[in-house]
Order: structure tokens, then sequence, then C-alpha cells
């Protein structure tokens, strides 16, 4: 097996449950389609990396959907919080025997597989690699050991999460990607460019 796994946390695809900050400028069936789009990009991205890839689903497992099972292990969340579910996912991976475990979520258009890769080649000589996002949370976490506390006492969702983060890591030796904007609200896609097919 490969040593390297990769994690992407999803969203089921459902109306009115996905991008609701976003929904708010957009409406629901617009933010569902943009949501869709997110997820294929996520696909395409990770499809060319070369670790093993595991998806989390937040509801329910999906069979026969845009993850094929050939490539993709799929699993289900499990926690009452994003801290405690990601926890989770990353204790499977090292008891599973995976030696560098890497989390993105499925909401950014411009995360590349260069990003992923370099990533993983960090962890040669990081303990953690983070990337940074626009909003003050991170969009990527990668760690070759398991580092519980980091997923404790946070405030998911908002600007304080890559802080309290990186406080609770100050005895590590931490790497940090470029900084990426995930897409959370309207101003996010306003002037992207990939996105005017949705804002007509």
């Amino acid at each position: 097996m490969n040593k390297n796994l990769l994690l992407i946390f999803t969203r089921n695809p459902e109306l009115g449950k996905v991008k609701t900050r976003l929904a708010k400028t957009v409406g629901d069936e617009t933010a569902l389609e943009i949501y869709k789009f997110l997820l294929q990009k996520t696909r395409t991205v990770s499809s060319k990396v070369t670790s093993d890839k595991a998806v989390y689903y937040s509801v329910k497992i999906r069979e026969h959907d845009l993850w094929d099972a050939n490539s993709y292990q799929k699993h289900q969340q499990v926690g009452e919080d994003l801290g405690i579910r990601m926890c989770n996912a990353f204790k499977n991976g090292f008891e599973a025997g995976y030696e560098k475990v890497l989390i993105i979520g499925s909401d950014l258009h411009d995360l590349t597989t260069e990003n992923i890769e370099t990533a993983f080649n960090e962890l040669d000589t990081n303990d953690i690699v983070l990337g940074p996002a626009e909003d003050g949370g991170y969009y990527l976490l990668g760690m070759k050991s398991l580092q519980e506390n980091i997923f404790h006492n946070k405030k998911w969702g908002t600007a304080t999460v890559r802080k309290d983060t990186l406080a609770d890591l100050k005895d590590k030796k931490v790497h940090l990607l470029h900084e990426l904007n995930d897409v959370d609200v309207f101003e996010d896609i306003e002037h992207h460019p990939a996105f005017q097919q949705f804002l007509k």
C-alpha cells in the first residue's frame, strides 16, 4: 500500500444543506450547483495525487457518485463537531498503517495537485503542514503522527481557528503553504472567473 493518505471531507450535495452562507446571496439552487462544481474540481485535482485517498461523507456514504470506489475509500464522518470528525478520520488513517495523512475540504477551487504533493513532501522534514485560508481557517492539514490536541477547543468556522491551531503547535515544526481562498460567501466568488457562469 501507499504510505500516504489523502482524506477528503465532503458534504452530501443536497438542496438547502450546502454553502448556506453563499445561498443567502445566490439562492439554494445556485449554491448547490456551485458546490457540485467544487466537488468535481476537488475530484479532478485529487485523482492525480499519487497517494491513497479516502472520502468522508457528512451524512451518508453514496455508492454510485463521482467518487469512484476503485480509487477512493469511502467512510462516514463520526463525531459531534468538525474537530472530532477530523480527529477520528486521522486516527483511522494512522491505525491503518499510513505514515503521512493529509486532509482537505471540498470547497477550494484554487487548490492544485501540486499543492497536495508539496504538502506530502514537506512532511519529510516537518511535523505538520498547514494550508492557511484567507478567512483565518485552513484548507489543508497534514501530519505524521496524531496531534490530538489541535482538534479540541476550537471555534470551527471562525477566523480564530488557524491562530489557535498554531498556538497548540508551538513546540512542533510546522510548514505553512501558500494562503488560498475557500468558497463560503458571495464575495469569495464575485470576481473569480471560474464562477461567472453561475452568476449570470
